[in-house]
């Protein structure tokens, strides 16, 4: 029975795919800089016998056609391989021999189960029909993100893949489950930055500048009304931001200010009003405060949908294949993933994968320095991948 077979090798690839999750982890590298992560797959790739192509210069794409029977369906599976820019402080074998690099937001994990999966596929060449395209793909971390790189150079073409699937991590899941949702399921991510120019002097003489600090903050509490007075309500919206600099001193007012945010959203259209809107705003108020200032919104990723019947589907195999007490529905997340890039131009699912385990201590949250996966979440994410991708393909 197929789903007996796949049990079998990811229970019996564990090990493997655990010793290949403490490499990535131990040395990761950030985004837009994966060499050594790229040849370490390549590595793996080459003891499959599976043909693999670079793109985006860190990026690998590989192909095991199956042959059972003559099929031209195609399902792509990725992974991204980045890390982020945080000094672990976990005190594990494992840890991050890369001062300041660390993989907090587990594509090791990501990386370790796809390998996993081509490891499993593999043995099951002959079982199956299609075509598998698995793409391990960089910078997931930072705008404008592998996946729009990678399309651009056709990793969806040749051959094209009706349907793509992607699994995430989620420490709020206890290890074995796995989480589904249909339609948007994350937000778009947009970077603001804004510099607000006044005229700076003495701390006890303001009547004499244009006080940019005074205007910032002006701005700041203004352009909340935007998501909370001009937004649908129904439709989420998120404005924060996590950066001023105003580099004077406690008597120097300074010159000008700087702020860094992001604004996300679950609506496209409206993302595009609301980037209008804030710029809008924050020029009126500077001038009407005597002051001025420019404004730069950066484009991040998309609104990540997840086709309805593919992600039905996915989840109604995840249930045959762990069971119904295994599987979690999902409610919305405004953080944002590059993934959604491939959901703009294919049939897509992305899915949580549980690596929660308290009784291991095992419960930090994302892009945090303390967090870390049970690692029993490879043989969940390897095994689970494997099916679904064999189901979508027909099989």
């Amino acid at each position: 029975m197929l789903k007996e077979r796949i049990r079998q090798l990811a229970s019996g690839l564990l090990e493997e795919a655990t010793a290949n999750r403490r490499h990535l982890h131990t040395y990761p590298e950030l985004s837009y800089k994966e060499y050594q992560t790229a040849v370490f797959i390549e590595e793996k790739l080459r003891a499959l016998d599976i043909p693999y192509e670079r793109m985006a210069d860190t990026g690998i794409v590989a192909l095991l056609q199956g042959g059972a029977a003559p099929s031209d369906k195609v399902v792509a599976l990725r992974a991204d391989i980045d890390a982020l820019p945080i000094v672990e402080l976990n005190d594990v074998p494992y840890r991050s021999q890369h001062t300041g690099v660390m993989h907090a937001c587990g594509h090791d994990v990501h990386t370790a189960s796809l390998l996993g999966v081509a490891g499993i596929l593999t043995r099951m060449k002959a079982e199956f029909s299609g075509t598998v395209k698995f793409i391990f793909q960089p910078a997931e971390e930072v705008i404008p993100g592998g996946a729009s790189l990678l399309i651009k150079a056709g990793v969806l073409e040749n051959p094209r893949p009706a349907h793509i699937l992607g699994q995430h991590v989620m420490p709020e899941l206890a290890v074995g489950k796995v989480g589904f949702r249909s339609g948007r399921y994350m937000a778009s991510n947009d970077e603001i930055s804004i510099v607000v120019k006044g005229k700076g002097g003495h701390g006890a003489m303001p009547n004499l500048g244009i006080d940019p600090v005074v205007i910032a903050c002006h701005i700041v509490i203004a352009l909340q009304q935007i998501v909370s007075r001009r937004a649908n309500p129904l439709s989420p919206s998120v404005l924060s931001f996590g950066k001023m600099i105003a580099n004077g001193a406690n008597n120097v007012i300074p010159d000008e200010v700087r702020l860094d945010g992001t604004f996300r959203s679950l609506d496209e259209k409206w993302r595009n009003e609301a980037h209008e809107k804030i710029k809008k705003m924050a020029i009126s108020i500077a001038e009407g405060m005597e002051g001025s200032c420019d404004i730069k919104i950066e484009r991040g990723y998309p609104v990540l949908i997840n086709e309805d019947k593919l992600t039905a589907a996915s989840r109604a195999h995840a249930i045959d294949f762990l069971g119904a007490d295994q599987v979690a529905d999902l409610d919305i997340w405004m953080a944002a993933e590059d993934f959604a890039s491939y959901s703009q131009v294919a049939d897509a699912c992305f899915y949580r994968l549980g690596v929660r385990n308290e009784d291991r201590g095992i419960k930090s949250g994302l892009h945090t320095a303390t967090f870390d996966a049970d690692e029993k979440a490879l043989e969940t994410g390897a095994g689970l991948m494997s099916y679904l991708a064999l189901k979508t393909l027909g099989n």
